[in-house]
């Protein structure tokens, strides 16, 4: 699959799509939970997948406008409805109604273990990118350190330690060695927590962006959320992407 990252040398390079539109898709986790989500397909197949989990209280529906500029970017996209979410972006989220509650964060290890599976069914061969949202974006370190060959790099948005362990995080980005890009809010709380966690990583390549102007999570990538930085957002994460042509994986 490593190898694979080679194909990131040629996005960008092609006339832009119409805006795709999602295809609703359904999974089921080890513990036997329905995950739902939604699916961007980009121009050609192979291109690398992007695996989108969104924040506390919110839903797939945070990535709404964002999935489709990745797709536009030659991307892939996976956005799910976790087992800890809500309401934030409506429609709420569907896999907490069918289950009948919100979970716990932790919880949320065996959807995001779901959607690689699905992503490697649905895309034999694709480099796979985690991608989080504050309690999702710390997951993510664990996440990688549990598939340490089948992930390509990892996004996290405002990242902190948000669970009962106060190193959880940082912990696990000792064991990452994948290139990782880290944006946090514009306060020093965040910033803070994000340096702790990106001191912690093991990778070669990685970036700890602080945004002159940034909200909490992924959602400082939406205009109407950050009008006055999500343009700011946009670019360091696309940089980001773009450099990964140049990424020497390690393995661990």
């Amino acid at each position: 699959m490593l190898p694979t990252l080679v194909m990131f040398a040629g996005l960008g390079l092609v006339p832009k799509p119409p805006s795709p539109s999602p295809g609703a898709v359904t999974f089921t986790t080890s513990d036997g939970v329905t995950i739902y989500a939604d699916s961007f397909a980009a121009a050609m197949p192979k291109s690398p997948v992007i695996l989108l989990f969104h924040q506390a209280d919110s839903s797939k529906n945070e990535y709404a406008p964002i999935a489709p500029r990745l797709v536009d970017l030659g991307y892939n996209v996976l956005a799910i409805d976790q087992r800890a979410g809500g309401d934030l972006y409506p429609p709420a989220n569907e896999t907490v109604q069918h289950l009948g509650h919100s979970a716990d964060f932790t919880d949320v290890l065996p959807d995001m273990d779901a959607a690689l599976a699905w992503a490697e069914r649905t895309y034999p061969g694709a480099p796979v990118i985690a991608w989080g949202s504050s309690y999702s974006a710390s997951l993510v370190f664990a996440f990688a350190a549990k598939h340490p060959h089948e992930l390509a790099a990892v996004i996290s948005f405002s990242p902190g330690e948000y669970f009962s362990d106060k190193r959880f995080v940082a912990k696990a980005a000792r064991h990452v060695r994948i290139p990782a890009f880290i944006d946090s809010a514009s306060t020093p709380q965040e910033e803070a927590a994000a340096r702790d966690i990106f001191n912690a990583l093991r990778s070669r390549q990685k970036v700890d962006f602080v945004p002159k102007n940034g909200i909490h999570g992924s959602s400082t990538l939406r205009d109407d959320r950050d009008p006055d930085g999500a343009a700011e957002n946009w670019q360091a994460v696309t940089d980001f992407l773009a450099g990964l042509k140049d990424a020497v994986p390690v393995r661990s």
